[in-house]
């Protein structure tokens, strides 16, 4: 019960559950564009599913943390940049968020329209969607656990955070996903902001570091003028409705 005394490790599991929630935002966006196309009755457990998911995930990379390490060691060289296990996973993992975002935009734009008294709505299926999530998760994951690791020696510490992170992820991705999905033009934000997530990550993978905190100003700009949009907005104008058929596009079924 020493630890409790300590104010090093208190400060140390404040700053690494910061870290983590803050890393945690492009997940929980993702997450919440993922569930809006579940079934309503299914959206709140798809969240929960899906937060779980990142929750183990990070467990499991952290106490894996020295098969991790080894991921960072080149093993092969190209375009004269060293490329390792870590590199490859953000690479793939960054054209993956990529294509989502672009179909997931494509979609909402010019996707097939709904008729507008139709009762045979189409969604995805809840295991594609958590298979979804669960790819991304180990992406979103790895370089959290990796700076987690670089911030403090201590895993019992990290996984602490961990925990706590998630936890409060959990409390704000309702919110989120009902703001999401009520906003079209927020939604088209957020997946244009996964798509510079994406652009980060691929170019993480080659080497190019991106700070997230340019990234992520932009978001929250774009998203502060946005409202600033809503609040000045002097005729009360019905908000485009993007569509909500499911694609063709990379659910696994």
């Amino acid at each position: 019960m020493e630890w409790l005394a300590s104010p090093e490790i208190w400060m140390a599991l404040i700053t690494l559950t910061a870290l983590e929630i803050v890393l945690g935002v492009d997940n929980i966006i993702f997450i919440a564009i993922l569930v809006g196309r579940l079934p309503p009755h299914q959206q709140a457990k798809g969240r929960t599913f899906g937060l779980a998911l990142a929750m183990l995930t990070r467990l499991g990379l952290l106490f894996s943390i020295t098969l991790i390490m080894r991921l960072t060691h080149p093993f092969v060289t190209l375009l004269e940049h060293g490329i390792s296990g870590r590199d490859l996973i953000l690479i793939g993992g960054g054209l993956f968020l990529l294509a989502k975002s672009t179909m997931e935009i494509h979609e909402s734009l010019e996707g097939e329209k709904l008729e507008e008294h139709s009762t045979h709505k189409k969604y995805a299926s809840f295991l594609a969607i958590i298979i979804q999530i669960a790819i991304l998760d180990i992406v979103f994951s790895l370089d959290s656990v990796i700076t987690a690791v670089g911030l403090s020696d201590k895993i019992t510490i990290m996984a602490t955070a961990i925990i706590i992170a998630v936890g409060v992820m959990l409390f704000l991705a309702g919110p989120i996903s009902d703001f999401v999905e009520k906003h079209p033009t927020v939604k088209i934000l957020a997946l244009s902001f996964l798509i510079m997530v994406g652009m980060a990550l691929i170019g993480e993978g080659f080497t190019l570091h991106i700070p997230k905190g340019y990234i992520y100003f932009a978001m929250a700009f774009s998203v502060f003028v946005e409202m600033l949009n809503m609040r000045l907005r002097t005729k009360r104008l019905e908000p485009v409705q993007l569509r909500k058929s499911t694609p063709i596009d990379l659910d696994i079924e």
